[in-house]
């Protein structure tokens, strides 16, 4: 069982958002991916921004920094937009 629960972790992604705005995140699916994205950058080795307990997996790592807001997930104009700077 993931602690925090998925709808948590949608509440802190979406926390930023104003009212009558769309949603960062409306499924679970996004939460997976953004994860999964970010354990493999632990893995590759990067830096996890958490302080890594022992045993814990790098996985784990990335679900406690976005539930700690250390990272976020970009809306499709935000990313758009960090991809247009860095060009």
């Amino acid at each position: 069982m993931l602690h925090p629960s998925y709808s948590d972790l949608m509440k802190v992604v979406n926390s930023g958002v104003k009212e009558g705005e769309d949603k960062i995140v409306s499924s679970r699916y996004s939460i997976v991916m953004a994860t999964a994205k970010r354990a493999r950058q632990i893995i590759a080795g990067d830096e996890p921004m958490v302080s890594m307990k022992t045993g814990m997996k790098p996985l784990s790592a990335a679900v406690e920094e976005l539930n700690e807001g250390k990272i976020r997930i970009l809306s499709d104009e935000e990313a758009a937009a960090e991809l247009g700077a860095e060009e």
